[in-house]
């Protein structure tokens, strides 16, 4: 449940529709997959009520399943999509297109760093701190481009998680007190002139009727 945002800038953090590797615990990273036929049934169920939010535009990460779920924002409210690539999801090395347990199963030490929430994992992922930095920009410029407005970013969980963090100012250890976002929910920030950016929702905006029970993988 949201409140109005009473003119501030606000961000809606979107993220893509369910992948069938979402389903296979399978990392995506920075790979290029598609939308499922779930995936696009969660887009066209969450597109309405984004559009009723009345978006000053629309921004996605520039990988093939956040570009298709915001292709059904567009086809609702006739914006066009701006493509920025600093929305990609966290780059996952050579972890990428493997799934949990063949992580869990090549790289036990790193795994179990993982689970007990550490964040600085090696193997070519890409820092806490990078990552952070690049979607924290790309936010700030979206933000910058549309004052006042709301503004709907198609983005990744963890991407959208890491870049909210900077915006809000909060440490990457606090990120496991924070769920996932489920595929197309989002999560809502805005710009207050006195007290700066400020979580207003969280994990909200999807149908459950076509929502999966689990938020899927990064």
């Amino acid at each position: 449940m949201t409140a109005g945002d009473g003119g501030l800038t606000t961000l809606l953090l979107w993220r893509h529709g369910s992948t069938e590797w979402n389903g296979q615990e399978r990392i995506q990273g920075h790979i290029d997959t598609p939308l499922n036929d779930l995936g696009r049934a969660q887009a066209a169920a969450a597109a309405p009520l984004l559009a009723a939010r009345e978006p000053a535009a629309i921004v996605s990460s520039d990988l093939g399943r956040c570009l298709d779920t915001a292709a059904v924002l567009a086809q609702v409210t006739g914006l066009p999509v701006r493509r920025d690539a600093r929305l990609r999801e966290r780059y996952y090395g050579e972890w990428q297109g493997l799934s949990l347990t063949e992580v869990e199963q090549r790289f036990p030490a790193a795994s179990a760093r993982k689970r007990a929430g550490e964040h600085e994992l090696g193997h070519g992922i890409e820092p806490t701190g990078d990552i952070g930095k690049r979607v924290g920009e790309a936010l700030r410029a979206a933000a910058d481009a549309a004052p006042g407005q709301v503004t709907v970013v198609v983005t990744h969980s963890g991407s959208a998680r890491y870049g909210m963090f900077d915006l809000l100012g909060w440490p990457a250890e606090q990120l496991r007190s924070v769920v996932a976002l489920v595929n197309c929910q989002y999560s809502e920030l805005r710009l207050d002139p006195r007290r700066g950016w400020m979580l207003a929702a969280h994990n909200v905006g999807s149908l459950p009727s076509v929502v999966e029970g689990r938020p899927g993988y990064e």
